[in-house]
């Protein structure tokens, strides 16, 4: 081993001297700690400088943020019944529709204008839904009949077009099936026991209808029993 590898092995076993100064926390080296009477940053602070902002992401609506927070912040108004606790929007709105009621033209036109716009865009909404339902059910139909007459399967789709009730008569969709895997698990239970309570409603009746059966009155008790279920059942699955 040559001489300086000597020196770099001694090196590395050596420990610092012993001192009565314990270095941790609250206590920094020696050399490393202020000197009492002198300043940790003796250029001072940058002459004109300010606490800026944080500049938002590129991704952040701020303002939007806050718009909805005043929006929704919650006021207290007087009411005919009493002091009253709404939304700060809503509390807008009442004003307005008050002072419209009152005869106030401006308020009128643009009362009539907020109702204007929000009614015409429910309509839109609902319009868009509606149409979506039905390009759904009608796509999913013909695809389910193609599977059918080629004598092929694949995934069901959820909701299944079946279970998508559209009312022409007055626009409204409504899905009475379910519209997730871990809802479809459910459903799958609920039509089993379905069938398996409907399948001990027929031989009850059969029971029912033996004239020689002994325990008739017991058995009519359990048939109403029986059909209070599958009406629970049926209401369950739409």
């Amino acid at each position: 081993m040559s001489g300086r590898q000597k020196d770099r092995s001694k090196a590395l076993v050596r420990r610092p001297p012993p001192t009565d100064y314990e270095v941790g926390y609250g206590k920094p080296p020696a050399k490393t700690r202020f000197q009492p009477g002198r300043s940790g940053n003796p250029a001072g602070r940058r002459k004109g400088s300010k606490n800026q902002p944080k500049v938002p992401a590129l991704n952040e609506e701020r303002l939007k943020s806050v718009i909805l927070a005043e929006a929704y912040r919650s006021v207290t108004i007087g009411d005919v019944k009493g002091p009253v606790t709404i939304p700060m929007v809503q509390a807008v709105v009442r004003s307005i529709a008050v002072s419209a009621a009152k005869g106030n033209s401006r308020a009128q036109r643009l009362f009539t204008q907020i109702l204007s716009t929000t009614e015409r865009e429910n309509k839109r909404l609902h319009d868009e839904w509606l149409d979506v339902a039905m390009t759904y059910k009608i796509e999913w139909d013909r695809e389910l009949e193609r599977r059918k007459s080629l004598g092929i399967t694949g995934p069901e789709p959820l909701p299944h077009p079946d279970h998508l009730v559209i009312d022409m008569r007055n626009g409204s969709v409504r899905i009475k099936g379910p519209m997730t895997k871990e809802e479809k698990a459910e459903w799958d239970v609920w039509v089993e026991r379905r069938a398996m309570f409907e399948e001990e409603l027929k031989e009850l009746h059969a029971l029912r209808d033996d004239p020689d059966y002994p325990y008739r009155e017991l058995v009519i008790e359990e048939i109403a029993w029986t059909e209070k279920v599958l009406t629970i059942i049926g209401r369950a699955l739409g």
